[in-house]
């Protein structure tokens, strides 16, 4: 379940609220003034927190300019009210004049302040917008409403008239960017006639040097426009593979009675010539574009009208991007985006337009895929190592350049799959992704289509498989799925509801954990039947086909069910036939595209039924390795228990279909290292992180060695010791405000966390620990068996022969999560010599019940034989050298390394040099005393070498 936070600030009201005042009134732009804001019937009338005011002015008739404090949305520098005495009434004073106030010069005209009030935590505000007059010239629209839509049968008349205060002022009134009325008066009105095209009007209104501009628009009614659809296109964008110069838009749009096409190839004012066909044997809206240049980006938009029969408080209007499309520009999100400069040569937002708008490219080239990708082979499912990251919290720059500048850390820690959350289009440009409004369309604050791509390839390249997380249960309002059968009560061209019309989405979610708004995945009858499916499985053949993804980490899989309600978390949590028979349905179309892909669901079975669904879907058409899906199943709890030294069983963090994905850490639960420092419970580890990342190594042994498929969040293998609940300021927060979603700090990368011993530790043991599980044959295929009966010292044995063998056959796993020597009867399975698989040393086993120490905090991997990766070698005349040897100051090496470590005879890691170094690179020692070291060089693929040392 994801808490997600909606960042919309939207930029039209139509009326000022009669809560709020200012003293005087009107305000002058000299003047300094006090606003008053009653909560009484608003949204924060409940609200006991402070209230903020984002708040800004119109500039020279722009709205929300010069914003007070930060202009990123729910941020606290912004202004707080005052509230006074205990009452419901809140004032803000704008001192010493409005134009000092919010850094205006005097040579501007401002005419509004335009805010919101809101909570501290920014879930919670007063209304969209409020615009409050500035000067003592005001003016009112009286035809038509402000920023409406007035649909016209082709050659009727139109009438528009207003008003205005303070004397006479010019009016000025422009019909597609063309003057064609001009009238000097305080009473205006004026008839345009015989109008036959659509019609974009801005009448400005001018008194000296301030101007106000009204919009309103005619749009005609193109009468019938039945055509077939040609055979063969689907939902979007169609490109003519024959002939670049066209391309055919498809839209499916049931109760709707017209739509036009808007773009810059008409300068965005349609004529009948771009009003869409409509087929009516499948109501879809169609139109072939011509005349198109090859290679060169277009944007579009539908403008989707509704004239008959129009529901209550719905939109006559309604301009949205294509739900289908693969890149869309928007005008909240790309200036910061183009700012940042992670997205070169980022297609410009057409100017003059509003919301989102989908681009349009015939023949543009192809990735160039490398045969990795094209030929890469999946991970077996009981193989899986897989690494959940945050592109926005992985690095610096939040971009997928990071993550390829970064491959090197991924293939060292021997990973074999990276789970991505969700890159799919989502509102704003902080966010973890759930708020999703476009699935086909990757996110552009990550950078452009073709770097996710590159990464893609890079991670096929290096044995890596890539993952999405997916959230098909809901969209978000930006989404056209919801803005083209959108409710909007206040007429601020932004959606709070939909109708019963819509046929992708229900009016209320049909399942108790409900995010945004609900996608009815079972319309199976009447005008738009099973368009979400359609969505759906266009959406997963884009991502497979286009992107070459090897898997779905399908988000919220409880929500997929119509038959509940929002209340009934008991129904939501049973087992429901119509969910399990939908995610098989969707589970066969994957396979049908890619037979061997990686499904896996966030379901998190409960006792009362729809644990019964996992294990149906764990078997589900099972077949080798190529089918059955796969379930994450959460031990946070369990591991953050070992880890203090208490008692917890790890059973359940397997499970011998092998498609249960276990897991200490998640994007959703707290980090271990942050529960053992400061849970109620951890009496040895309270606030002691180098205790607790002593044992990290440990817990990982008993975690990433468990057969079957496996989870890392990521840094946890370095340790990563801060609450998921950190908010941006530091401090750690559950609620009011809940941190979750706040972008968190790189320390793992500022701090060069892999050259620190104790966190660099933790890494080297799991990469080990991860080789093994991949590489080993009796960590794939063993049984298994826990023994929990000692507190603090959890065992597990792992055997594909529990009789002496040549191969390696059995292996068990001894922990001390304990502040004291564990010095017991070890329990080996059979005596003779037997061998610690970190490091291929031997144990000469004379009685299975011989004692073992294990120091505190300490582990024990031992086989029967050695393990295939041990490389240790002190022969020097193999192809790698080291020299000078003895030296004081530096040695070198004849290879290139990605790593080299330095240890004492004794095993103490002294040197960790981590960056890549060409051969011949002075590795420096000088610091070093003298002495007998151990040198551990891993060359380019990542293979190690290990030299004997003299510093002199």
């Amino acid at each position: 379940m994801k808490k997600i936070v909606l960042l919309i600030l939207v930029l039209f009201s139509f009326g000022l609220k009669a809560q709020i005042t200012t003293a005087p009134s009107p305000v002058l732009a000299e003047q300094s003034a006090t606003i008053t804001f009653d909560k009484t019937g608003t949204s924060l009338a409940a609200y006991s927190g402070t209230i903020y005011a984002y708040i800004g002015v119109t500039v020279n008739g722009v709205q929300w300019q010069n914003i007070k404090g930060s202009p990123v949305w729910g941020n606290n520098t912004q202004p707080a009210m005052t509230q006074v005495g205990t009452s419901n009434i809140y004032t803000l004073n704008i001192t010493p004049d409005l134009f000092t106030y919010f850094g205006v010069l005097n040579t501007n005209s401002i005419t509004q302040i335009c805010i919101i009030f809101r909570s501290a935590d920014a879930s919670i505000q007063d209304t969209n917008g409020t615009f409050l007059p500035v000067g003592a010239f005001q003016y009112n629209l009286t035809a038509p409403v402000q920023n409406s839509y007035t649909f016209l049968a082709s050659g009727n008349n139109f009438t528009i008239a207003a008003n205005n205060t303070n004397g006479n002022a010019t009016y000025n009134l422009l019909a597609n960017g063309t003057s064609i009325n001009s009238q000097t008066t305080s009473l205006y009105s004026y008839i345009h006639t015989g109008i036959t095209t659509n019609q974009i009007y801005k009448l400005q209104i001018t008194q000296g040097v301030t101007t106000f501009t009204a919009n309103f628009a005619v749009i005609i009614n193109p009468g019938s426009t039945t055509q077939t659809i040609p055979v063969g296109l689907e939902d979007g964008i169609n490109y003519n593979t024959s002939d670049p110069t066209r391309a055919t838009l498809v839209l499916n749009a049931p109760f709707k009675d017209f739509v036009y096409v808007a773009g810059s190839f008409n300068n965005w004012q349609p004529t009948s010539t771009y009003a869409m066909r409509r087929d009516s044997s499948t109501g879809k809206y169609w139109l072939e574009l011509t005349g198109l240049t090859a290679g060169q980006v277009y944007t579009y938009q539908y403008w989707v009208c509704d004239q008959t029969n129009r529901p209550t408080n719905s939109p006559a209007l309604v301009k949205t991007a294509d739900p289908f499309s693969t890149l869309v520009l928007s005008p909240f999100d790309d200036p910061e985006i183009a700012a940042l400069g992670v997205y070169p040569n980022l297609p410009a937002y057409p100017v003059g337009q509003e919301r989102e708008v989908s681009v349009l490219q015939t023949a543009k080239t192809a990735y160039a895929w490398s045969a990795a990708t094209t030929n890469f082979v999946k991970p077996k499912k009981k193989d899986l190592v897989i690494y959940e990251l945050l592109v926005r919290d992985f690095d610096t720059n939040k971009s997928y350049q990071d993550l390829i500048n970064r491959i090197d850390y991924f293939k060292n820690l021997k990973i074999n799959a990276i789970q991505l959350m969700p890159v799919m289009e989502f509102e704003g440009n902080e966010s973890w992704g759930y708020n999703t409004v476009f699935h086909l369309a990757p996110d552009k604050r990550y950078g452009p289509p073709e770097k996710l791509k590159e990464f893609i390839d890079l991670c096929h390249q290096n044995g890596i498989a890539v993952i999405l997380d997916i959230a098909l249960n809901h969209v978000f309002g930006r989404s056209p799925l919801e803005r083209m059968w959108m409710l909007d009560t206040n007429g601020d061209g932004w959606g709070n509801g939909t109708t019963t019309e819509n046929p992708y989405i229900n009016q209320t979610a049909k399942h108790s954990y409900s995010v945004g708004s609900d996608l009815n995945h079972f319309r199976e009858s009447g005008p738009g039947l099973n368009m979400t499916n359609t969505y759906v499985l266009r959406t997963i053949k884009n991502w497979i086909q286009d992107y070459k993804i090897d898997g779905f980490r399908w988000d919220l899989t409880k929500g997929f069910t119509n038959q509940c309600t929002a209340s009934d978390q008991s129904c939501t949590n049973g087992y429901r036939t119509d969910r399990v028979a939908k995610l098989k349905y969707y589970a066969d179309k994957q396979w049908e595209l890619d037979p061997n892909f990686l499904i896996i669901f966030e379901h998190l079975g409960t006792p009362d039924g729809s644990s019964a669904e996992e294990l149906e879907w764990a078997d589900y058409l099972r077949s080798g390795d190529t089918k059955g899906i796969m379930q994450w199943k959460i031990m946070t709890s369990s591991y953050a228990d070992i880890l203090k030294g208490n008692s917890a069983d790890l059973s359940a963090v397997a499970n011998s279909s092998d498609r249960y994905i276990g897991y200490a850490e998640s994007h959703d639960e707290e980090r271990v290292v942050y529960k053992a420092l400061t849970d109620a419970g951890a009496n040895q580890t309270l606030n002691n992180l180098p205790k607790v990342l002593e044992r990290l190594p440990a817990m990982g042994a008993i975690h990433l060695l468990v057969p079957g498929p496996k989870m890392i969040w990521h840094f946890g293998e370095l340790g990563w010791d801060s609450s998921l609940w950190t908010c941006n300021n530091g401090n750690v927060s559950f609620s009011n405000p809940d941190c979750k979603l706040d972008t968190k700090p790189q320390p793992q990368w500022t701090n060069n966390w892999l050259s620190d011993l104790a966190r660099s530790k933790i890494y080297d043991n799991w990469a080990k620990m991860i080789n093994l599980k991949k590489t080993e044959d009796v960590f794939e295929n063993g049984q298994y068996a826990w023994n929990f009966g000692q507190t603090g010292s959890p065992r597990i044995d792992i055997w594909t022969n529990t009789n002496p063998s040549a191969a390696l056959s059995y292996t068990f796993v001894r922990t001390n999560f304990s502040d004291n020597t564990l010095n017991t009867a070890a329990g080996f399975p059979y005596t003779g010599t037997w061998y610690n698989l970190m490091d291929n040393s031997t144990v000469n086993v004379t009685s299975t019940n011989m004692n073992l120490a294990i120091e505190p905090g300490g582990f024990r991997v031992y086989g029967n034989k050695p393990s295939t990766l041990g490389t240790s070698n002190f022969d020097l005349t193999e192809q790698i050298e080291l020299y000078p040897n003895p030296s004081s100051t530096y040695f070198t090496l004849n290879v290139n390394t990605s790593k080299v470590q330095v240890y004492t005879i004794t095993g103490q890691l002294v040197k960790n040099f981590t960056a890549v170094q060409s051969k011949e690179h002075q590795f420096a020692i000088s610091d070093l005393d003298k002495g007998i070291y151990i040198v551990k060089a891993y060359d380019e693929n990542n293979e190690v070498k290990i030299m004997k040392f003299l510093k002199e």
